[in-house]
């Protein structure tokens, strides 16, 4: 069979579904690359990966490519399941006999509610990494021999073994060349890194035990696998020789620096390279290996801080103290490293005092960007089950009309309206003090590309802001 391995259309500036980062739209334009579609497809001959979200197409554009093709695979998630599984339904209604799937962390944990709710539409749901599984599937191999899937047969849900995660990924062909293939590059955006930008897995798996992380505890689990350093080194030349125009690497690893020797290996092997590049890091990272990297040409971190409250940190199992990331976050300074921290507001142990306590953090971190988001309880994370326990959920919907994201966590002393609220909040404290306001002119004025950005990010929050207020009028 001929796959067509689709990100399906969705809501405006919908920053998830194959990129996974964030789930949900964002206040400013944010595009990840669909890395998980891009593996098994650059494995199977005749196959293309569609991004419709990026490559603006709406439904009917993607039936219409989607007639050329015997197989539809989807990446779909928890906010987006419904709206996936419509696409899904037009897709079987234009052409029965096309074979369509659904991949991700959703339906890896909730494979049979996932099959009886997408009844008619939906012909397999893959559990976990779903690289060989599609594979064998559009080789034709007898769908009760393919390890990881479910599907129904004669009114019953059939799940076959679970597959064992890929050991191998040095095995795994390079997501960049189906990027160049298939994917308009120019068009992803993530506003702190440069532009434009690529992004690749240097491994798979996470060994932090962060009890509101989705993917390390739905689909790609806490054992770290990894590609070797030299079949990095090759994506990485590749990328240098085929993509020029591309400004930054980002490795988009649920935790690049896990593996402290592995990270330094990449790093000295790509060095010669003189390539820019971006990581995803923990605030444990230490001076020297964070000086290996940096110099081998990374120059910015993604870190999760997520909280300003020690007991906060301890109820989600972060793994790092306060302490820790502020001597993280000063080492990068010292070594002239750009770091976006990312914090996360309604989790377990959530007041008002540690609210404010966590803004005040933020700000004394005087870190270069920051990304506020809302606690959501996915299935198959052990804040999910926390929360159910407690009830502390309050609606099943994680996002409003638009494809925001909404505030589903409520506490006795604390309610979701005034977690939602403390974002805005967040942002404007830590965006509009007199300190920061100062840096980003002094960018705006000695880096032309620094101003344009700045001044579009602006624009584009401003006018996130006016559609909230008029949506809560």
């Amino acid at each position: 069979m001929k796959p067509l391995f689709l990100n399906p259309p969705t809501f405006e500036d919908f920053d998830g579904g194959a990129g996974a980062r964030y789930q949900a739209s964002r206040e400013v334009t944010s595009f990840w690359f669909p890395g998980w579609l891009t593996y098994p497809a650059g494995m199977i001959e005749g196959s293309r990966v569609v991004d419709a979200p990026v490559q603006r197409l709406d439904l009917d554009a993607c039936l219409d490519i989607a007639k050329e093709y015997d197989m539809v695979v989807m990446y779909t998630s928890t906010p987006t399941l419904a709206i996936d599984v419509e696409t899904a339904r037009r897709v079987k209604a234009q052409k029965p006999g096309t074979v369509t799937v659904l991949t991700g962390p959703h339906v890896s944990i909730l494979p049979e509610e996932s099959l009886k709710f997408a009844a008619g539409a939906v012909d397999i749901v893959c559990r976990g990494e779903f690289d060989y599984s599609t594979k064998e599937l559009c080789e034709g191999k007898p769908w009760d021999e393919v390890e990881g899937i479910s599907f129904m047969k004669d009114g019953k849900v059939v799940h076959t073994k679970d597959r064992a995660p890929i050991a191998d990924l040095d095995a795994l062909p390079f997501a960049s060349q189906i990027y160049q293939r298939d994917l308009p590059i120019d068009e992803y955006v993530i506003p702190h890194f440069r532009h434009p930008y690529v992004s690749i897995y240097a491994s798979r798996g996470c060994p932090s035990r962060c009890i509101y992380c989705l993917w390390p505890q739905t689909f790609s689990g806490r054992t770290l696998r990894k590609r070797s350093p030299e079949n990095v080194y090759e994506e990485v030349k590749w990328i240098k020789e085929n993509l020029p125009h591309v400004k930054d690497i980002s490795f988009d690893d649920d935790t690049f620096t896990a593996d402290k020797q592995h990270a330094i290996a990449i790093a000295r092997l790509i060095k010669p390279l003189n390539v820019s590049w971006v990581i995803n890091a923990r605030a444990n990272c230490d001076y020297e290996t964070l000086k290996e990297l940096r110099d081998a040409g990374m120059h910015h971190v993604v870190v999760g801080y997520e909280s300003g409250n020690e007991q906060i940190l301890k109820n989600i199992k972060k793994g790092v103290t306060k302490a820790q990331a502020i001597e993280f976050t000063k080492n990068c300074k010292k070594l002239g490293i750009t770091v976006h921290g990312a914090f996360v507001l309604g989790l377990p142990g959530e007041s008002r005092e540690t609210i404010k306590e966590t803004i005040a953090y933020a700000i004394d971190l005087d870190l270069t960007s920051i990304q506020v988001s809302l606690a959501s309880p996915y299935p198959g994370t052990e804040f999910y089950q926390m929360a159910k326990e407690n009830g502390w959920i309050a609606s099943d919907s994680f996002l409003d009309e638009t494809g925001h994201q909404k505030c589903v966590i409520n506490y006795p002393d604390l309610t979701n309206q005034e977690i939602f609220d403390a974002v805005e909040l967040f942002y404007n404290k830590f965006y509009f003090r007199p300190r920061y306001i100062a840096r980003s002119i002094f960018s705006m004025l000695v880096d032309s590309q620094m101003r344009r950005k700045l001044l579009k990010e602006g624009a584009q929050y401003l006018s996130y802001m006016r559609k909230r207020k008029q949506a809560a009028c």
